[in-house]
């Protein structure tokens, strides 16, 4: 399966000038996020300074908890070294209690 790739307009993500999206195919299984949730859920991410939950060989491996109007997502995500791209690893509905 082929990664959808998108152009926003930048944001800053620790410390990084990102205008480029990868969205990983793994993400279509959930029926209910659309491109336009991802890019809202990753245009969330600008000014934020987060420190990885692993790290993965030049990946740096995230995950974030979102609110996107009344509902909560989950958006996992990776920032490659030396690369200006916000990879979506998966992102979907998180219904437990705020």
């Amino acid at each position: 399966m082929i990664r959808n790739e998108f152009h926003i307009l930048p944001i800053v993500v620790n410390g990084r000038k990102i205008s480029r999206v990868v969205v990983d195919p793994h993400v279509r299984k959930h029926k209910d996020i659309t491109d336009d949730v991802i890019l809202d859920l990753v245009r969330k991410l600008d000014r934020i300074e987060q420190l990885p939950d692993d790290i993965n060989g030049v990946y740096e491996y995230f995950t974030s908890l979102l609110a996107l109007g009344h509902k909560q997502y989950r958006l996992v995500w990776i920032l490659e070294r030396n690369e200006l791209y916000v990879g979506v690893v998966t992102a979907y509905r998180d219904k437990r209690k705020k």
